[in-house]
């Protein structure tokens, strides 16, 4: 197969295009002078009736002309070789019909041709090859001086000759020419340049009072991209998300329903239940690994919400240790930490958290000797921590990607000690939202400090207001003993009201550190609001209107208890989309399948499995032979073979994959409206999570116990990011 076209577009290039273009007006010129010849020759035998082979060379040319002309159209050097060829058919013709004419002189015009429209080496080839002819007529007996071939050969050489030393120069002309319109029009274009940049200079001057106009449209420009980046980069996690929780499924359904039903395969010796709790250990580790990719996404499309605190920083730095110590015995080194006591810093606490971790755990992963110390200071109104170890260092050319996502010192480390490349990356993204700075000092052999700075708590504000008569370090300037007594964990009680789990799952993934009370409806939100305090009420319903007007008739709300509406993209919506009763999202487990069938009241009778993959159908059919409710499964690969098993057959439930070869899974429910199968609960096993659009809720409401005062008022607006200091930043 060729490969695709070069284009030149080289000063030479052009001079020959140029050339060429020239040579093919000549050409055309030169078959309408052909024709005007036969008309000649045509002429001649009215004339001179003897000369009546002169007539029909003339109709030859007249009659081959045009032919010749349209059947090498578009080939230009098919188009020069034919009328060539023409002509020295002709007078061929000629010659041998007048042997004692000098006829055969007039090969000079086909020659002439091809050295004026091809090039003079096919003039000097032709008039070579002409030679060669008569070489051989000489050879026979004959003369071909007698015949005017000597004359005629002679003056082909010439002629080519001339024309050959004639165009030489032309070409150079022609040449320097067009080099030097190649660089005029270069100036030419470097001047318009110039003096399109001085307008527009002059234009920007004389136009600075909308430079605020213009810079808003740009600010728009690019907010429009960065929306189309953010939406693509969610899609492209999306797949990825598809790709990896798939065979997910399978690694973490099996091992768990085995552990938890180990009847179903017969005898599970200790020793294998404790290799798959091993196995279940390192699933989950994976899907933390999914979820790292995922935060990474959500930070760089600027949707990870911090809940900042007033914390006691030692008490964060003496729990990362303690979490990450295992680690630093069973190699034995040592972990040191140096914080200040009672240090506030302001931050979230379970964010901060995570960044130690990831620092001290890289630190124990690839320190073998020696160990790792963690320091705090106070430094210019902020704190710097540093985790400082004994490895092997880094090298300079490899620090400047180490905080770059999936990056580590080099493939042999990371072939040693493992691990994705993402937790350096997240932990400087979670330090950044702090307004703070990450960065790291190492070198080869003297191991590797890292740094992060976090703000202090800012100061009370000074003015008439109450703040002045309050002071946040009153409690510890009061206190003279060491507290003996253990403090409480006080976490926000929010109380969520769905049908599904969808917005709790957010909650607790982006959330921080809350109590989660999840009720199905508002009555028995009330009876939680009335049991004990409760920081918020949030309610997940996509009638957003109406479930504002339901909390306000119902008055369950407590005077200052807040109350959040907001509708997100749930399974039930996205399966009704697609015209299926329900969606559950892989990997499935064991209840949640059988919880989508008690809602259906499928808890006996026949299950229809649509799946391409057999591990998924072996997976799902396990679940339900382990469940003890007899059901009879049937399965199909893909949707044609759960046509032909629904036409003979009717299921109690399908649970139907929508990624599959050949007829897939929305074909398949496109045919369910006018099927006799229509009214048979279709169940979404899909590893697309619906709820991973870019657009999370479509629609919010805030109500209040006893209403909202003016600056409460304002302040949710600010926080939706209508306020001024939203407009200010663009």
């Amino acid at each position: 197969m060729a490969g695709p076209a070069v284009l030149d577009f080289s000063p030479a290039a052009a001079h020959r295009a140029n050339l060429r273009g020239q040579q093919a007006e000549a050409l055309d010129a030169f078959y309408a002078v052909t024709a005007l010849v036969g008309l000649g020759l045509i002429y001649l035998t009215y004339s001179w009736p003897a000369a009546w082979l002169a007539g029909l060379i003339g109709v030859g040319f007249i009659l081959l002309v045009y032919p010749v002309h349209r059947l090498f159209a578009g080939r230009y050097l098919a188009r020069a070789w034919g009328l060539a060829g023409l002509w020295l058919a002709g007078v061929l013709l000629a010659a041998g019909h007048w042997p004692g004419l000098a006829v055969s002189s007039l090969v000079i015009f086909p020659v002439a041709l091809l050295a004026l429209l091809v090039s003079p080496r096919a003039g000097l080839l032709t008039a070579a090859g002409l030679s060669l002819a008569a070489t051989a007529l000489a050879q026979t007996g004959r003369d071909p001086a007698a015949a005017g071939w000597g004359l005629g050969i002679g003056l082909a050489w010439g002629v080519t000759l001339l024309i050959w030393l004639a165009l030489r120069p032309l070409e150079a002309a022609l040449r320097w020419s067009w080099t030097r319109y190649d660089v005029a029009q270069g100036e030419l274009d470097a001047a318009r340049d110039a003096q399109a940049d001085l307008k527009q200079a002059v234009k920007d001057l004389a136009e600075a009072n909308l430079q605020t106009a213009r810079l808003n449209q740009l600010l728009g420009t690019a907010r429009r991209a960065a929306e189309e980046a953010e939406r693509a980069k969610a899609e492209f996690v999306a797949n990825v998300s598809h790709e990896l929780r798939t065979p997910l499924n399978m690694v973490i359904g099996f091992a768990e329903l085995i552990m938890r039903a180990p009847k179903t395969y017969g005898r599970v010796s200790t020793a294998l239940r404790a290799d798959l709790a091993v196995i279940h250990r390192n699933s989950q580790h994976l899907a933390a690994l999914i979820d790292d990719v995922l935060d990474l996404s959500q930070i760089e499309a600027g949707r990870m919400a911090l809940t900042k605190e007033r914390v006691v920083l030692d008490e964060i730095i003496a729990a990362a240790t303690e979490a990450i110590r295992p680690l630093y015995q069973t190699k034995g080194l040592y972990l040191h930490t140096e914080a200040p006591a009672g240090l506030i810093v302001a931050c979230d606490r379970t964010r901060i958290r995570e960044v130690l971790l990831n620092l001290l755990s890289n630190a124990g992963r690839f320190t073998e000797q020696g160990g790792v110390t963690v320091q705090a200071r106070v430094a210019e109104g902020e704190v710097v921590i540093s985790v400082a170890d004994t490895g092997p260092g880094i090298a300079p050319e490899d620090q400047a990607r180490l905080f770059q996502p999936f990056q580590q010192a080099d493939g042999s480390i990371r072939r040693r000690f493992g691990g994705s490349g993402l937790g350096l990356s997240i932990s400087k993204h979670f330090v950044e939202l702090h307004d703070g700075r990450m960065w790291l000092a190492s070198e080869v052999g003297s191991g590797a400090t890292i740094f992060f700075t976090l703000p202090l708590e800012p100061a009370a504000a000074g003015g008439g207001a109450y703040e002045r008569w309050l002071n946040p370090d009153w409690e510890y300037r009061q206190r003279t003993r060491k507290w003996l007594a253990p403090k409480p964990v006080v976490r926000s009680r929010v109380v969520v009201v769905e049908r599904g789990t969808l917005l709790q799952r957010l909650l607790r993934r982006y959330g921080g550190e809350m109590e989660l009370v999840a009720v199905g409806s508002l009555a028995e939100a009330g009876a939680e609001l009335a049991r004990g305090p409760v920081t918020a009420l949030l309610v997940h319903d996509l009638d957003v209107g109406g479930a504002v007007e339901r909390i306000r008739a119902a008055d369950l709300l407590p005077i200052g208890t807040p109350a959040l509406v907001c509708a997100l993209p749930q399974q039930e919506a996205a399966a009704h989309a697609i015209g299926a009763d329900d969606y559950l999202v892989k990997p499935v487990s064991g209840e949640a399948l059988l919880a989508a069938l008690d809602r259906f009241g499928v808890d006996r009778g026949t299950i229809l499995i649509v799946d391409d993959e057999q591990d998924a159908i072996q997976l799902f059919w396990r679940i339900l032979a382990a469940s003890g409710r007899g059901y009879r499964v049937l399965t199909a690969a893909n949707g044609a073979q759960a046509l032909a098993i629904l036409g003979s057959d009717r299921p109690d439930a399908i649970l139907l994959d929508l990624t599959m070869p050949g007829m897939d899974g929305f074909q398949l429910l496109a045919q369910r409206s006018a099927a006799a199968w229509r009214d048979v609960p279709v169940l979404i096993m899909s590893a697309r999570d619906p709820a991973g659009h870019p657009i999370v809720a479509s629609a919010v409401a805030l109500t209040r116990g006893g209403g909202l005062t003016v600056p409460q008022l304002l302040s949710a607006i600010e926080a939706l990011g209508l306020g001024r200091g939203a407009n200010a930043g663009g």
